[in-house]
């Protein structure tokens, strides 16, 4: 059964969906970029639904300046006193819940991520937000991160139809030097910047953690790139997809991922 209600956060008034069950565990679904709770195409709605099936209810809201909330949108840095009232509002409108996980993707994961000690009993983040803010919100940069040129200059020169033609002087050198040049290996993020604070907030986290990365997702292959020590902190479970919103067929994977970590 699914519940419109709404709680306080700073003198805001904050729009929330409940799909309630009746686990004890329950998963907090905390919204990317400027969408709100339901999410791209009702992909996180759909989502909750279908976790609430299996047994397990879910929140989810709407931040302060964002779809049917009130106050002003200050972004996903701003966001850590939404994830706490929400966190309380879960617990408040289930009672029965005694763990709460909580769920995000882009930005809303690297808000999960630098905003702890959250009172959380696990999180799941999907696809890390690391560009910083000379890039405007969810918004990705003209070109692929370092880690996507590697990988695509790498598959050509395995590629004996790519070999032949460079040997038959049909390949642009300039372009394959600017490929190659990419083969470098990448500076370590400054301390001082996203991904360098993202990389931080994995070290010190109290709680467990998932993270989940579409492969083909630039965003995905950008926090590959910037926050490679992370990859070795927790558990990382990877999907073959460009789908940035695990879309389509993508969304099953998804949801069993969540359950796997709900169940434990």
């Amino acid at each position: 059964m699914r519940h419109q209600l709404s709680f306080a956060c700073e003198g805001a008034a904050l729009a929330a969906s409940l799909d309630n069950a009746p686990g004890t565990t329950g998963l907090l679904i905390v919204s990317g970029g400027n969408e709100i709770r339901s999410g791209a195409h009702r992909g996180m709605a759909m989502l909750a639904a279908r976790i609430a099936d299996a047994g397990y209810p879910v929140f989810r809201f709407d931040r302060r300046g964002i779809g049917d909330s009130e106050g002003a949108n200050g972004g996903f840095e701003s966001s850590g006193p939404d994830i706490a009232a929400s966190i309380a509002a879960f617990r408040a409108a289930a009672p029965q819940v005694t763990r709460i996980i909580a769920f995000g993707n882009c930005d809303a994961a690297s808000a999960l991520l630098l905003h702890q000690p959250l009172e959380l009993d696990g999180l799941i983040v999907a696809n890390p937000w690391t560009y910083d803010s000379d890039t405007e919100e969810t918004e990705e940069p003209a070109l692929p991160p370092a880690t996507a040129i590697r990988a695509r200059y790498l598959s050509r020169l395995k590629d004996p139809k790519s070999l032949l033609r460079l040997i038959k002087g049909e390949v642009d050198f300039r372009k394959l030097f600017r490929g190659l040049s990419a083969l470098k290996p990448t500076a370590p993020a400054a301390p001082d910047s996203l991904a360098g604070r993202i990389d931080c907030a994995v070290s010190a986290l109290g709680a467990p953690a998932t993270i989940l990365l579409a492969t083909g997702d630039r965003t995905a292959q950008a926090f590959m790139e910037n926050c490679p020590a992370a990859l070795d902190r927790v558990s990382v479970e990877r999907l073959a997809s460009p789908s940035h919103s695990f879309a389509g067929d993508d969304a099953a994977w998804l949801a069993e991922r969540i359950l796997d970590i709900l169940r434990r």
